[in-house]
């Protein structure tokens, strides 16, 4: 959530950004803020002219005034008529702090300047390449869902039996890759620092809105219509929310977590796109990486989050780029953000497995997550970071057709082998 102060103060270096970022109109926000002080003013007012009078009933009375004389009651009842105004004014107010908190949840955050400027996806930058070398060289390599197919690990017509399309089912070997990634993938980023959680996988709305993914993208989200409760979209929601509400002390900072969850999403912006394979399902599986941190530390803090989701790649040997989103590309909540392309032969290009992303203070002022630095008065706001290390759906494809083998079988990548247990599938 944006800071109201910052709008007010600085509303047109605000809206000079948002719009960076698309079509954003402050002027509403601007007005309602300015409706709310006035009657704030009013209240304050009429707040300390009901003091005054109940202060001048007790020295009247205390002089010697007669408790039931006219003199009282006319005091008394013109400090009736200022809680009647109160009366008044309290619900037109909290009505306008509603309003004017339901505008603010809607806007997204602002750009870094270190952003690209840019209105869409075509003018994100990038940054580098790895692992040209390990591109295959070959022309034959079948999609992965064929491969997985032909392999029997991957079943995507008893799928929809079960569900509907855009789910798959995982068997023998197939299932037994999806875990030994996710293990490895936790494995490595404990080793790194990251303290492993594994949080409840059906979270509430105030999780959903701590995290930006309400109320823009309620439609995206599973919901249990008879509870509080959604299908996470991401553990980017869950582990958020964990510290909700709480101030931290500096010292407990930075605080590095990873999660394992199943992720769902309805997709419901894809229009046809990547209906076959492990691209875009509705439900699939992710190790995501966060932490909360100084401000003073969250620039460096994402480089060091995507090394480490580069990292995963570069212990696979996949192949893969790095880009920088542009304004217009940016996430809801995001400041800042780099995109891991992972190359697919099939496609003859690269394909986002990881988005790793600095969200400022916008999730901590949303989920009121602050900390106290020992010695100082007041608190701040921690700055949030998030990154997919990795989304394990989109490795395997990367995996079934970068070690795809000319015998039709599929080299399992060195570092999985202990995991696994086999060297081919």
């Amino acid at each position: 959530m944006l800071d109201l102060k910052q709008i007010r103060e600085n509303p047109q270096q605000v809206q000079a950004k948002l719009q960076l970022r698309g079509d954003y109109d402050l002027e509403p926000l601007l007005a309602l803020d300015r409706q709310q002080r006035e009657l704030e003013t009013m209240r304050s007012q009429l707040q300390a002219r009901s003091n005054d009078i109940g202060k001048q009933v007790g020295q009247q009375i205390k002089q010697g005034a007669d408790p039931k004389g006219s003199d009282i009651a006319a005091l008394k009842a013109a400090g009736n008529e200022v809680k009647a105004e109160l009366s008044d004014l309290e619900p037109k107010e909290r009505e306008l702090k509603a309003q004017i908190e339901s505008i603010l949840l809607t806007l997204p955050n602002l750009p870094s300047d270190h952003t690209p400027q840019g209105a869409t996806e075509d003018e994100n930058v990038e940054v580098r390449r790895w692992g040209d070398e390990h591109i295959p060289q070959r022309s034959d390599i079948l999609p992965h869902w064929e491969i997985g197919e032909k392999l029997g690990i991957l079943n995507f017509e008893r799928s929809t039996r079960i569900a509907q399309s855009r789910f798959v089912t995982l068997i023998g070997a197939g299932a037994a890759l999806e875990r030994a990634l996710i293990q490895f993938m936790l494995a490595r980023h404990t080793a790194a620092g990251y303290t492993e959680v594994m949080p409840p996988f059906l979270v509430n709305t105030a999780s959903l809105q701590a995290s930006g993914q309400l109320p823009k993208f309620a439609e995206e989200s599973f919901q249990c219509k008879n509870d509080d409760l959604w299908l996470t979209p991401t553990a980017e929601v869950p582990v958020t929310s964990l510290h909700r509400d709480e101030i931290l002390a500096d010292s407990d900072l930075p605080l590095h977590y990873c999660a394992f969850t199943p992720c769902f999403r309805r997709e419901a912006g894809s229009y046809g796109r990547d209906t076959r394979g492990l691209i875009r399902l509705h439900q699939f599986n992710k190790v995501e990486m966060y932490k909360f941190v100084h401000p003073d530390q969250s620039a460096t803090a994402l480089e060091a989050l995507l090394a480490d989701a580069e990292g995963v790649l570069q212990a696979l040997n996949l192949p893969y780029r790095v880009l920088e989103l542009c304004t217009g590309d940016l996430g809801f909540s995001a400041v800042r953000t780099y995109d891991l392309e992972v190359w697919l032969p099939s496609a003859d290009k690269y394909r986002e497995i990881s988005s790793c992303s600095n969200c400022g203070d916008f999730q901590g002022r949303r989920a009121n997550i602050r900390f106290k630095t020992s010695g100082q008065k007041g608190t701040q706001f921690v700055h949030t970071l998030n990154g997919s290390g990795l989304a394990i759906g989109r490795t395997m494809a990367a995996i079934l057709e970068n070690y795809q083998q000319p015998n039709g079988t599929v080299q399992v990548p060195e570092v999985l082998q202990p995991y696994l247990g086999r060297a081919v599938l």
